[in-house]
């Protein structure tokens, strides 16, 4: 008589289940299904380098005066064909400025300048930004209400006017621009880090953590900054766009940076009075900053779509 042996269960094979995706692996697929981020991170990929390897690229020296003063008169020759520069001067592909610089150098190393502009501003306002919503969302009281009333008496000024103003009491000079840019840049992102503050610090993990014992720095460092922080990803990465035309704007007043900085802003203001007799000087520099300011708003828009809970679904892959 054999004696039955006892059944032995088998497992699941563990190799055919998928491992739940982590959030950043799940906001990069969404991102990647995005073909206008995809778009806006190829041109911002692109400035990146021309920023770095300028030396290299540009034929010039941005500030470097090439010819003699009678040939000035040149430069305001019909642009006959479809780069905008003359046919005695092939060798400058955007023409010569009204001080004799080539046009093409000093629109590349004008990427540095826009690039640093944008993220040193915003990288500032960021950092108060988050101090200033952190405190203020996560105490409450009186010093949310003073922090609070005084970034809307800010925000009771247009941006570029009260940038201007501060310009005007500092000085003309690219360092007081920079400063004025991320002053005024500051209330948004502390608005946006108090409300993301004040919608987390309710959450059951938070209080879970006060009735273990964790103080309020160790809360507010360790569990709300972490989960609140994303919404001024997204925030940060379209308010470059608008300090790089705040910088620009800046420049074209006299304000921001000054001659001979090849920056696009100064670079049109010097030339604006050229805008019929030589458009391609004023054409170059606008066109370098508006291609600049859509790839931010392109990357911008697929970041804030990618980090959507709502799209948890996945993307249709439309711009």
């Amino acid at each position: 008589m054999t004696v039955a042996q006892p059944e032995v269960a088998q497992l699941p094979d563990t190799s055919l289940v998928s491992k739940p995706s982590s959030l950043w692996a799940t906001t990069l697929r969404r991102f990647l299904k995005r073909r206008s981020a995809l778009v806006g991170m190829g041109i911002l990929s692109t400035l990146i380098l021309l920023a770095i390897f300028a030396p290299v690229i540009a034929p010039y020296d941005p500030t470097q005066v090439l010819i003699g003063i009678e040939d000035v008169r040149k430069r305001t020759a019909p642009c006959i064909h479809l780069l905008g520069c003359p046919l005695d001067q092939p060798q400058h592909l955007m023409g010569i400025d009204g001080n004799v610089r080539d046009q093409l150098s000093r629109v590349i190393y004008g990427t540095r300048y826009s690039l640093f502009i944008g993220f040193t501003t915003v990288g500032f306002a960021i950092i108060v930004g988050i101090i200033l919503g952190a405190v203020a969302g996560y105490l409450g009281g009186w010093v949310d209400n003073v922090i609070m009333r005084v970034m809307d008496v800010l925000l009771a000024f247009p941006s570029l006017l009260l940038a201007i103003a501060i310009v005007a009491v500092l000085g003309p000079g690219l360092e007081n621009a920079l400063l004025a840019i991320g002053i005024v840049s500051i209330p948004a992102y502390a608005r946006v880090m108090r409300s993301s503050v004040l919608s987390v610090k309710v959450t059951e993990y938070i209080e879970a953590s006060k009735a273990l014992g964790a103080g309020p720095l160790r809360i507010l460092i360790g569990s709300v900054l972490p989960n609140a922080i994303t919404p001024l990803i997204v925030q940060g990465t379209l308010g470059i766009a608008t300090a790089i035309l705040d910088a620009a704007a800046l420049s074209f007043l006299g304000l921001g940076a000054q001659p001979p900085t090849p920056e696009w802003g100064t670079m049109l203001g010097s030339e604006r009075n050229q805008v019929f007799t030589a458009p391609h000087l004023v054409f170059f520099p606008g066109l370098a900053i508006m291609i600049t300011v859509l790839a931010f708003n392109l990357l911008g828009d697929g970041l804030r779509d990618a980090l959507d809970p709502r799209l948890s679904s996945g993307g249709t892959g439309q711009a």
